[in-house]
């Protein structure tokens, strides 16, 4: 059964210490089709999505509130700003070298995250 976007943003990341393998490529894809905008790298372990604000403020206004809701969560994403406005956020489960469904929980919370863009 496919997961939502909806449904993911209802449940909580929950500590992973390892121990468990990561998704299998399947898995992985019909997650990732689920939470817009984000793509899976090629070598799998990875989810990735871009933004670019409005201007420096707003990029750092959203990197602020992703980051509350990742320490909330308890799962920590990669933040990159690059260009004073161009965003980037990766996500991967560090302790099985993999993607989790973690990840993709945490990506549908992000995506409710307002950031002003450019246009």
């Amino acid at each position: 059964m496919t997961t939502t976007a909806e449904q993911l943003t209802k449940k909580k990341c929950a500590p992973c210490e390892g121990g468990v393998p990561p998704l299998s490529s399947k898995e992985a894809q019909e997650l990732a089709s689920n939470v817009e905008g984000w793509a899976i790298s090629a070598d799998g372990k990875v989810i990735r999505r871009e933004w670019t604000a409005k201007n420096f403020v707003a990029a750092m206004a959203f990197l602020n509130n992703v980051a509350e809701l990742a320490e909330e969560e308890g799962h920590h994403p990669d933040l990159h700003l690059v260009g004073y406005r161009n965003l980037a956020i990766e996500l991967t489960t560090h302790a099985i070298g993999g993607l989790s469904e973690n990840d993709f929980i945490l990506a549908a919370k992000i995506n409710r995250v307002p950031v002003a863009t450019k246009g």
